[in-house]
């Protein structure tokens, strides 16, 4: 169980935002050995695929350059066309493994970890050059695994390239007898297979190294549950931020209410506690009371100021306001078990406008008791 500076134990997983952070700073598992071992691999199969061109090409360099004509030798610019003639030769001939070298070595990287640039790599770091630092590098658990893997790859390699040798010695000893173009092709093909077989050996160390380097990149990136508490923290924002947040958005939403007020038709009170503001339109789809405000103690008092500013009709009705605040949300409908209540407070509402316009006699007090359902009643 790895532990962090501060002494705790790294027990947690790591979040994406560690493992996304890591990999902008270029931590991710690579492998050299798998590396080594793609290298060699592609090196090798491109000499058994590309050796006849290369051995045939080879040989014509080889007469182009030792069997100079006689005009040659007396001319001052043949130094420099042979040059450049055999320059292109040599490099038309290496193209087809070099350019077979380059794809491998560029896909066996991004195999283990993916494809990754980091700028921060290119960064110079001065704490490299501290000699204190590199002694404790030179002693440290990876330099050890480091120092095995050197000797287990020697080894790997010493026992192959003695098997190799040891079964392909009448082989290597005939190719002093052949001619020379048969000769350069045999040496090819022999050097071809060793090195197929020395990477043979080599993806032993592979196979064993790349489930370390995932495991330690892996522990690497372990957290402690501090560290991911912190991380919580600095991604969701500190509590006292997110509570002035939540604040401000309460104050705009408060005022945003208040501003739909004088639009209402009635507000309905505790008569101290509670106050809701009820607007009716029927030329909407739905037809049914909206909430336009609600809100007990201070904010209901308000609610009822800004009523009698505008000459909205507040009434008292302790059960109906408890009821409406508690089942209706801001700019929602009231719930259909309160349709029968509203609609005779509404009712009562409309007869007090038309009293007053001198169109209709005084309404009758409005009952006590409104119909209010069980489910919907909310005590004191």
């Amino acid at each position: 169980m790895s532990e962090s500076e501060s002494g705790q134990d790294k027990t947690e997983e790591p979040t994406e935002k560690k493992k996304r952070d890591a990999r902008e700073k270029g931590e991710t598992a690579r492998s050299k050995e798998l590396n080594t071992v793609a290298v060699t691999l592609g090196g090798a199969i491109a000499l058994l695929m590309f050796g006849g061109y290369l051995a045939q090409t080879l040989m014509e360099l080889m007469r182009l350059n030792f069997s100079l004509p006689r005009e040659a030798l007396v001319d001052e610019r043949a130094m420099g066309i042979y040059l450049l003639t055999s320059g292109k030769m040599a490099i038309w001939a290496t193209q087809p493994v070099l350019v077979l070298l380059f794809a491998v070595s560029f896909v066996a990287p991004i195999a283990l970890g993916g494809f990754l640039f980091s700028g921060s790599l290119l960064q110079p770091k001065f704490s490299r050059m501290n000699p204190l630092s590199g002694i404790k590098r030179m002693f440290s658990m990876n330099a050890l695994t480091e120092l095995i893997k050197a000797i287990a790859k020697f080894s790997v390699i010493l026992v192959v390239a003695l098997m190799v040798l040891a079964n392909d010695r009448q082989a290597l000893l005939a190719i002093a007898n052949e001619p020379l173009d048969q000769a350069i092709m045999h040496s090819l093909q022999v050097v071809g297979w060793s090195a197929v077989w020395m990477a043979a050996g080599l993806l032993l160390i592979a196979a064993v190294d790349v489930p370390i380097q995932l495991f330690q990149a892996h522990k690497k990136l372990k957290m402690t549950k501090q560290e991911v508490r912190d991380e919580y923290k600095d991604s969701e924002g500190k509590p006292e931020v997110k509570q002035r947040i939540r604040q401000v958005q309460r104050e705009v939403s408060q005022r945003r209410m208040m501003a739909a007020v004088p639009e209402a038709d009635v507000i309905i009170t505790n008569p101290t506690h509670y106050a809701v503001a009820l607007k009716y339109d029927p030329e909407k789809a739905a037809g049914a009371p909206l909430l336009l405000a609600k809100g007990t103690d201070f904010i209901a008092l308000k609610i009822r100021e800004i009523g009698n500013e505008h000459q909205v009709q507040v009434l008292e009705s302790a059960a109906l306001a408890r009821a409406i605040y508690y089942s209706t949300e801001i700019e929602q409908e009231i719930p259909a078990g309160l349709y029968l209540a509203v609609a005779q407070v509404l009712a009562y509402v409309f007869q007090i406008r038309q009293y007053r316009s001198g169109r209709g006699k005084a309404p009758e007090p409005l009952k006590p008791d409104l119909p209010i359902p069980p489910d919907l009643r909310r005590d004191e």
